[in-house]
C-alpha cells in the first residue's frame, strides 16, 4: 500500500509493508528535499513498537547535531518524527553530504580535518548561536565524550544531548571510571590504577602484571589507540603507538595498563538513565568479532549470555551508572571469559555506533529516549517492560579491502550504490547515496546494515541475503568477509571470541571456498553472460523482433580459465518467448540456466536446474572489450573467470607471460593516507622488518617496515605529506 504525503514544502512518499513476523507495519518514507532523494526509517514500528511516551509532553523546538554521516542522519530521522527542526554542521568537504542536505538548516563550520572543524568547538558554538538551537546531540566519537564541550553548552544555556559533564568525565577517564566501579562493585579486570607516566614504566608494569597486556588510550574509544602486547618490545612499540593515536583521536596521550584476558567475549550492556535516579538495562549486545579492536558484527542478545547472567551484568551496569549519576543512554562494556566471568572494560558515555539492534529487540528509539531524558522527563518505561523480542544482526559495511589484515581503508567515489532495503526485515543505517565520496579525513564506515528475525538464523538467513543484494562500486569494500562469516560454522553456532578473525582465517581472509556444486554453479552463469555477450552482438535493438536464429550456432565450445584451472563447457541456446534458457555442459554435467536477465541488471537471480543462486554482474563492458574477463559476486566474493571461444584458448600457450614486478625493494603506501613520519634517509643500511615510515589513515597509524636487508636509494614523501594507494614511499638500491 502506497501514499504521498506532504509535510511544508518536503514531498514524502511512503509505503505500509507487512512484516512477517509478527504482524506489525513497517513505515519507509523517501524524502525529495533540495534535489535528492534519502530513504529513511521515519516510523518503523517494527523497530520503535515499544517507544512509549506522552506526544503531547514538551519537547525541543531545534536541535543541532555537532557529527556527520550516518550518525547525523540516524538523529535527523528520528527529530522529523518528533516535529524537531535539525541544524547541521559540516566541513567543506561534506557540504553535499546526505545529513547536510536533509537537515533543516546548515552550516559550514571549517576544513576537512576534524580539529579544524567537527573538533572545533568554538564553531559549533558559533553555529548553535547563529541558528538558536535549544540542544546539541553529539552522535559518537568527535566531541560526544568531551566534557568541555558539554560544559561549555551548559554555560551557553544550550542542553547537551547525553550524560551530565560530571558523569562524562568520571567515565571518559578510563583510569577513573575504574576506580568508581571497584566502589560499585563491578567486577575488574587486574591492572595499574593510574596513568602509565612512560615506556620504561609500561615494560615495568607488564612485567608485574604478566603478560599479555592490553596498553591503551585512557580518553576515547572505537578501537584507537589500544594494542596488545605479549613481550617487552611489544610493549615499547604499543606504548609509542597509542600515544600517537590517543593524541591526534582525542587530544589526550594518556596511557593505562591492564591485563589481557585471552580468548575473551566482548559483551556490552546498554543502560537507559533519567534526572530522576531512574536506570534500565536494556540486554546486552555481543560485539565479539573484532578487528584492531574494532567492532565488525554484532548481535543482541548474546547466545552465550542466560538469563541469570543477563540479569547480574544488568545490574552491575546500572549500579555504575547510579553511583555517577548518569542521565542519558550509555553502554557499560565486558570482558567476559569461557566460564561467563565477566569484568568491567569501560562505560562509553554516549550512543553507541551498534544501537539498532536493541532497538529493534526491544522496540525502544534510544535517540528519542534521549532527547526525552535531556528534556527533563522522567523515563516511562520499568525493567519489566523490557524484553527480549526476536534476534537482531548488524554488519558495519566498511570501505576497506578484507584481504589485507582484513580491512585497510579504501578510498574513492561511489558510482554505484543500491543498499538491499526493499528486503524484509533489513535496516540500512547510513549517511551516504550514489555518487558520494569515501575521503581518507573520516571514518571508512558505508553503511550499518541490520537484520531482524525471530529467531537468530533467520536474522543470518536475512542478512545474508541482504548482503548478496547489495551493489557497491567505486571502492573496495568489506562484503566478502562479512558475507562469509555469515554461513561460517563457528560463527552459526555462535562460538565466538575477539579473536575469532584470526584464528578462522589464520593466513587472512582469502575469499570464498567454493564448494564443487558452487562452482560448476558460477561456471555455467559465466558461460551464460558470454553467450548473452554474443546475442546481444547480434540483435537489433531498434526492432521488436528476436535475433536471426538461422545463422545461430549449434553450441558455443567454450574454454574457462578460473583460478589456476581450465574447463570447458558447451552452451546451448534454446530461445523461446516466455521460457528461455541456456544449456550449459560442463563435463559430464548439464546444467539449465534460465535467460531471466540481462546484462544491465546490478544483481541476477540465476535459476539452476532449479535452484536459486543469488549473484552480482560485475562486468559493464562488452566481453571482448574486457578480454574475455567475466566477473561475478557469488556469496560475497569477486570470482574473475577468462570466458573464450575454444580455439582462442588454444592460442593461449603463445602467448608472453607478464612477469611480476620486485616489489621487495620498495615501501608502498598500503592505503591512501597522511605520512607521519620517516624513519630513513637516503644512504642508510636497513635490515628486514626495520620501520621505514609511519602512514596514518582514518586515524589509525600504520608502521611500514623494509621487506629485505638493503641500502636507502630514494625517499619520496616527507612527513606531512598526503599519499595515494600503492605510492612509493620509500626505494631500496
Amino acid at each position: 500500500m502506497a501514499a504521498t504525503l506532504r509535510l511544508g514544502s518536503t514531498a514524502l512518499s511512503i509505503r505500509l509493508r507487512n512484516a512477517s513476523n509478527c504482524g506489525r507495519y513497517q513505515v519507509l518514507g523517501t524524502f525529495h528535499k533540495r534535489g535528492i532523494s534519502t530513504t529513511a526509517h521515519l516510523l518503523n514500528k517494527d523497530i520503535y513498537w515499544n517507544d512509549k511516551y506522552d506526544p503531547k509532553e514538551s519537547k525541543f523546538d531545534k536541535i543541532l547535531i555537532a557529527n556527520r554521516g550516518e550518525i547525523a542522519v540516524r538523529v535527523i530521522n528520528t527529530c522529523r518524527r518528533l516535529g524537531i527542526k535539525t541544524v547541521a554542521v559540516h566541513s567543506d568537504v561534506d557540504s553535499y553530504n546526505n545529513f547536510v542536505l536533509m537537515a533543516d538548516e546548515a552550516i559550514c563550520i571549517g576544513p576537512a580535518p576534524t580539529s579544524k572543524s567537527y573538533l572545533n568547538m568554538d564553531a559549533i558554538l558559533d553555529a548553535v548561536k547563529q541558528t538558536g538551537a535549544q540542544a546539541v546531540h553529539p552522535g559518537y566519537g568527535f566531541l560526544s565524550e568531551n566534557t568541555n564541550f558539554a560544559a561549555k553548552l551548559h554555560e551557553n544555556g544550550v542542553t547537551f544531548i547525553g550524560p551530565n559533564s560530571e558523569a562524562i568525565h568520571a567515565m571518559g577517564d578510563k583510569i577513573e571510571s575504574k576506580r568508581i566501579a571497584t566502589k560499585a562493585k563491578v567486577n575488574m579486570i587486574p591492572g595499574h590504577d593510574g596513568v602509565v607516566e612512560s615506556v620504561d614504566e609500561c615494560v615495568k608494569l607488564a612485567n608485574e602484571i604478566g603478560y599479555p597486556v592490553m596498553i591503551k588510550a585512557s580518553a576515547g574509544g572505537g578501537g584507537k589507540g589500544m594494542r596488545i602486547a605479549y613481550n617487552d618490545k611489544e610493549a615499547r612499540y604499543a606504548y609509542r603507538f597509542c600515544k600517537d593515536e590517543a593524541a591526534s583521536s582525542f587530544g589526550d596521550d594518556r596511557l593505562l595498563i591492564e591485563k589481557f584476558i585471552e580468548e575473551p567475549r566482548h559483551i556490552e550492556m546498554q543502560v537507559l538513565c533519567d534526572k530522576h535516579g531512574n536506570a534500565l538495562w536494556l540486554n546486552e549486545r555481543e560485539c565479539s568479532i573484532q578487528r584492531r579492536n574494532q567492532k565488525v558484527i554484532e548481535e543482541a542478545p548474546s547466545t552465550f549470555v542466560d538469563p541469570d547472567m543477563r540479569r547480574a551484568m544488568g545490574e552491575q551496569a546500572t549500579s555504575l551508572a547510579r553511583a555517577v549519576g548518569y542521565d542519558s543512554a550509555g553502554t557499560v562494556e565486558f570482558l567476559v571469559d569461557n566460564k561467563k566471568n565477566f569484568y568491567f572494560l569501560e562505560m562509553n558515555t554516549r550512543l553507541q555506533v551498534e544501537h539498532p539492534i536493541t532497538e529493534c529487540i526491544t522496540g525502544i528509539d534510544l535517540v528519542h529516549q534521549m532527547l526525552r531524558s535531556a528534556k527533563g522527563h522522567p523515563l516511562v518505561h520499568k525493567q519489566h517492560d523490557i524484553g527480549i523480542d526476536g534476534w537482531s544482526l548488524e554488519c558495519r559495511v566498511y570501505a576497506e579491502d578484507p584481504y589485507k589484515s582484513f580491512g585497510l581503508p579504501s578510498v574513492g567515489r561511489l558510482f554505484t550504490y543500491i543498499e538491499p532495503s526493499h528486503i524484509p526485515n533489513v535496516r540500512c543505517d547510513s549517511g551516504i547515496r550514489e555518487g558520494s565520496e569515501i575521503s581518507v579525513y573520516y571514518d571508512a564506515l558505508i553503511c550499518k546494515l541490520v537484520s531482524y528475525g525471530a529467531t537468530r538464523q533467520e536474522a543470518l538467513d536475512t542478512m545474508a541475503k541482504a548482503l548478496d543484494h547489495y551493489a557497491i562500486r567505486g571502492v573496495t569494500h568489506n562484503i566478502p568477509l562479512l558475507r562469509d562469516i555469515m554461513t561460517e560454522d563457528r560463527f552459526v553456532r555462535g562460538d565466538i571470541t575477539t579473536s575469532y578473525l584470526q584464528e578462522v582465517y589464520p593466513d587472512g581472509f582469502k575469499g570464498k571456498k567454493l564448494t564443487s556444486k558452487q562452482q560448476n554453479h558460477l561456471i555455467a552463469v559465466a558461460c551464460a553472460v558470454h553467450v548473452k555477450e554474443a546475442l546481444r552482438q547480434r540483435s537489433f535493438t531498434n526492432q521488436s523482433r528476436l535475433p536471426p536464429m538461422a545463422d545461430l550456432p549449434p553450441a558455443w565450445n567454450l574454454s574457462i580459465r578460473y583460478k589456476d584451472a581450465t574447463y570447458t563447457a558447451q552452451v546451448k541456446y534454446v530461445p523461446s518467448k516466455h521460457e528461455s534458457k541456456f544449456i550449459v555442459t560442463i563435463g559430464e554435467e548439464t546444467f539449465d540456466v534460465a535467460d531471466n536477465f540481462t546484462l544491465g541488471f546490478n544483481v541476477i537471480e540465476a535459476q539452476i536446474n532449479g535452484d536459486i543462486e543469488t549473484m552480482m554482474l560485475l562486468t559493464k563492458i562488452p566481453i571482448k572489450e574486457a578480454r574475455g574477463v567475466v566477473k561475478l559476486r557469488y556469496l560475497g566474493t569477486v570470482f574473475s573467470l577468462h570466458v573464450m571461444p575454444q580455439e582462442y584458448s588454444d592460442m593461449y600457450q603463445y602467448m608472453i607471460t607478464k612477469q611480476e614486478a620486485d616489489l621487495s625493494s620498495m615501501v608502498m603506501a598500503p592505503m591512501p593516507g597522511l605520512v607521519k613520519s620517516v624513519a630513513v634517509e637516503v644512504g642508510q643500511n636497513v635490515s628486514e622488518g626495520q620501520e621505514m615510515c609511519v602512514l596514518e589513515a582514518m586515524k589509525m597509524q600504520n608502521s611500514l617496515p623494509a621487506a629485505r636487508d638493503g641500502k636507502v636509494k630514494a625517499v619520496n614523501f616527507k612527513a606531512g605529506d598526503t599519499v595515494d594507494e600503492e605510492a612509493v614511499i620509500v626505494e631500496l638500491e
